[in-house]
Parts: C-alpha cells; structure tokens; sequence
C-alpha cells in the first residue's frame, strides 16, 4: 500500500510539473508575439526620420508686445550661413522639384551639405487659416522636417512682414555669420553658395545681391502695371533685387531690434 500510494503521488506531481512548464513556455511565447505585434501596429509613424535624431522643423510665435533684442538669446546653432527659402501654400510642386534636385529630402543629406558647405538650409512658411492646406503642410513637416514655421498669415501682401519676420527667427535659432534669404524657384549651388560667404570682407555690415532697375508699367492691361507710376516717373529707382540676397550678422542684428509690433500688426 505504501509503494501504491508513493506512485500515485509521484505520478501526479510530474504530470503537474509537465503541465506547468508547457503553460509557462505558452504565456512566455504569447508574451513575446504581443510584444512584437504592438511594436510593429502601434509605434509612431516616423516617415524618413532617424529614430533617435533631434528634429530641425520648428515653429516661431513672436510676442506681439514687446521688442525683440539680441540678448537672452538661447544657445544658437552656430554655421557659417543660414539659408531660408521662402515658400507658400501653392508652392508644393517647387519644394519637390528642389528636394530631387539640390535640396537634401532627408536629414542625414541635410547634415551633410551642412557639415561639408558651413550652410543649414529650411524651408520658411506662413500660416493659413485653410484647414486642408494646414493639415497638408502638417503632414509635409511630418515627413521631411526641414520648415521654419512663422506665426504669419502667408499672404503675397505681406511678403514684407514675414521676410522681417524670417530675419528675426532665423537670428534666434542659428549663430551665422550671413543670413540668406532665397525664393523656392531659386535652384542653387551650395557649393559655389559657400565659397561667396567665406571671403574675407573689410567691414561687417555687407549686403550680397543684385541691385537692378527698369522701366515703370504704366499699362494698365500688363500684369506688372504700378498704379503709382505717376509718383515713380519712366523708370524704377536703383535697388535690391529679391529673390535671393544675404545680409551680414552684423545687419540682421539690427533688424531684430525693431519692436515687433511693425510687422506683426499687419497680420
């Protein structure tokens, strides 16, 4: 009887422990698939972005009250020449053309046209009060990351109060000896960019562009037709031409220190 009874005890407990182990291997093994199947459907959408990269697209708020100086500035990301090409709404074509052509369309080309030229590059952007151009332009940042966001309205009227603007946010976020201000039709040699900036200059206030004049439309049938022509004469005042120009540290810094009420009233 005591051998029966050890058998039988013996019996059952390693039908347990088989029992036991099996079920241990089956909550392990489910574990782990739960674990891969919520890495794989639940993590965040990231599009060309390195996982563990800091982002560069940041968006700029003026505070409408006070002036904007040039101390107690955070630490700003030093580089030979910041770059900042002026885009729109309606502008979605010339961004790609210019992402498939000079443009970096990922971070780590971006890094190194930065680290091989002493240029940082972003695209500068407005605001609009469309719904479905916002939440385009969300996804856009999403995936590419390269914007500077002004809080502007992106409006061809203004064009004037977001290049201030630009100034100003581009002299707050980068350390740069020149400021470059370019239009996303401008299809640039980065390169050749950065040879121009590095020369040696004999004073510090420079500005680097085209200066132009031309006769005044006083057709009121043309598309450039100037409704002032009669203040203006026959022919327009020598002057900056827009589309691409740099400004020294030294000009930028005195832009800053204009109260931002004169260009954010006209928003």
């Amino acid at each position: 009887m005591p051998n029966s009874s050890n058998k039988f005890h013996g019996h059952n407990v390693a039908a347990f422990s088989f029992s036991s182990r099996r079920s241990a291997i089956f909550l392990v093994l489910s574990a782990f698939l739960l674990s891969i199947a919520t890495f794989l459907f639940f993590r965040p959408f990231q599009g060309n972005r390195c996982l563990n990269s800091n982002p560069r697209s940041v968006k700029v708020v003026w505070e409408h009250s006070t002036a904007a100086g040039t101390h107690d500035l955070p630490n700003r990301h030093k580089v030979m020449g910041f770059v900042g090409i002026q885009t729109g709404f309606g502008s979605v074509r010339r961004r790609e053309s210019l992402r498939k052509t000079w443009f970096p369309s990922d971070q780590q080309g971006l890094q190194r046209l930065e680290e091989s030229t002493g240029l940082a590059f972003r695209f500068v952007i407005g605001r609009t009060s469309d719904n479905s151009k916002m939440s385009a332009l969300r996804n856009e940042v999403a995936e590419y990351d390269d914007f500077i966001l002004l809080d502007i309205q992106e409006e061809y009227s203004k064009l004037p109060y977001k290049t201030l603007a630009f100034f100003k946010a581009a002299y707050a976020l980068f350390e740069a000896d020149f400021y470059v201000k370019a239009d996303d039709d401008i299809y640039l040699r980065p390169d050749r960019l950065s040879l121009l900036l590095a020369k040696e200059r004999s004073h510090t206030q420079t500005y680097i562009g085209c200066m132009k004049k031309g006769p005044v439309f006083t057709d009121p049938k043309l598309k450039w037709y100037e409704p002032l022509s009669h203040l203006l004469g026959k022919e327009y005042f020598f002057h900056a031409y827009g589309p691409i120009y740099a400004l020294s540290a030294d000009v930028v810094s005195s832009l800053v220190v204009l109260r931002n009420d004169s260009y954010v009233s006209g928003t």
